[in-house]
């Protein structure tokens, strides 16, 4: 909006020479830089009506003493015959609302379209007034008529620029016409004296929303070509690459971002640990998964707590993982985490702990009993419990799905305890 009223002050003080009527030569060198087609002849320039000249002289003076509500009183008691006329009162009358508080948007708007519409203005008002109906369509959300205003500008003009081209790719992005939107974007990016962003990133909003990835991909990788210092074109980078499957170029640009300080929210400091994951480097992936999550940068709950417990399980470091699926246990009381729990120390050597474990599993009421009562059994016999381990086993065989691997225990457990002096 900012910029938006500085263009309209601008256009405002234009309106000024025609209201005194002054500066002729001046007017006429603004015409000429207006329109830039071959063979254009410049028209004979129009002068205001000498009772409408007095009025907007004065409602001028009004207004360049920031006397906006007068000024705008007096152009409304204008009743102008002549069209040149009636089209400078609208002009200048919308440009006045637009630059004031409050919601004049849509009567400046209306005013300005009509003043533009009667096009007896001079080349240079009518121009910039065609432009001036973009921005305001754009900003009112019009997204259509602004499109339909930039275009004419450039047809009355023959004059192209990027930022307008910009801004119709913009129109086009809200209308959702994403094959326009691309087209429009393009010509921006060729016309701009220095690469812009804001093309590039319409262009790769047009690919995503129309599922062209490899498309977006590419668009991407040149923004961060021209843009390194931009840290979101380098995670967007990384999340397309994994929309196209490409996890090593995934990790290796999350792993860049990572290391320059450019990941700052939660969906990318799950995508590094989960592309760590994916790529066989889970040590990595559960030392970032554990630094977030004691920092409160992703969840720290059971769900992510067992995710954790899992990841370390990958990574071959029994004890720790077993002692992530003990928190994760006791935050969401699924008995199914004692149960990895018990399994992984089981692993590890921990008999003991195993013992704990699988029984708290047990006594949670776990589904699968018979998986966690071989697991007993095993525990057990590892620490010469061979009662229990054979007690277990009893437990284990009742289950078809276990009675083969429990049954072929048992004669070995009694050998065992047999040797011992144990009697089961």
């Amino acid at each position: 909006m900012k910029n938006l009223n500085k263009h309209i002050h601008k256009s405002v003080a234009l309106c000024s020479l025609l209201v005194m009527s002054a500066a002729p030569t001046l007017v006429q060198a603004q015409q000429e830089a207006a329109i830039v087609c071959p063979g254009y002849k410049q028209p004979k320039t129009q002068l205001l009506g000498e009772r409408t000249g007095k009025k907007l002289q004065t409602a001028f003076e009004a207004y360049n003493e920031e006397r906006l509500n007068d000024a705008v009183s007096l152009l409304r008691e204008i009743e102008p015959k002549e069209e040149f006329d009636k089209a400078s009162v609208e002009r200048f009358l919308g440009q006045i609302l637009v630059s004031m508080d409050g919601d004049n948007a849509p009567e400046a708007l209306k005013l300005l379209e009509s003043a533009a519409g009667r096009k007896v203005l001079n080349d240079r008002d009518q121009a910039d007034l065609m432009k001036l109906n973009g921005d305001l369509s754009l900003q009112e959300e019009k997204y259509g008529n602004a499109v339909k205003w930039y275009n004419q500008w450039m047809e009355f003009t023959c004059k192209e620029d990027a930022q307008t081209y910009t801004k119709i790719a913009k129109g086009y992005t809200e209308l959702k016409e994403f094959d326009k939107v691309v087209e429009a974007a393009n010509k921006a990016i060729a016309l701009a004296d220095k690469p812009d962003k804001n093309p590039y990133a319409l262009k790769v909003n047009a690919f995503h929303e129309t599922k062209n990835y490899p498309a977006a991909v590419e668009t991407v990788e040149t923004l961060v070509e021209l843009f390194p210092e931009e840290k979101n074109w380098w995670t967007q980078l990384g999340f397309f690459y994994m929309l196209v499957e490409n996890y090593d170029k995934a990790l290796a640009t999350f792993a860049l971002a990572y290391k320059q300080g450019y990941l700052s929210k939660k969906s990318e400091y799950k995508a590094l640990i989960q592309l760590y994951a994916s790529n066989d480097i889970p040590f990595k992936s559960a030392e970032l998964h554990e630094k977030y999550m004691m920092a409160g940068e992703i969840e720290n709950d059971g769900s992510s707590v067992a995710s954790l417990a899992n990841t370390l399980h990958q990574a071959k470091e029994y004890k720790e993982a077993a002692k992530f699926y003990a928190q994760a246990a006791k935050m969401t009381k699924d008995p199914e985490y004692y149960r990895k729990q018990g399994a992984l120390l089981l692993t590890a050597e921990d008999y003991k702990g195993a013992i704990t474990a699988l029984n708290s599993a047990l006594n949670s009421n776990i589904d699968d009993k018979s998986k966690v009562h071989f697991s007993l059994m095993e525990a057990n016999f590892y620490a010469g419990n061979y009662r229990k381990a054979f007690e277990h086993a009893e437990e284990a065989r009742k289950d078809a799905s276990m009675r083969r691997n429990a049954s072929a225990w048992i004669p070995y457990i009694k050998e065992k305890a047999k040797n011992r002096g144990i009697r089961l």
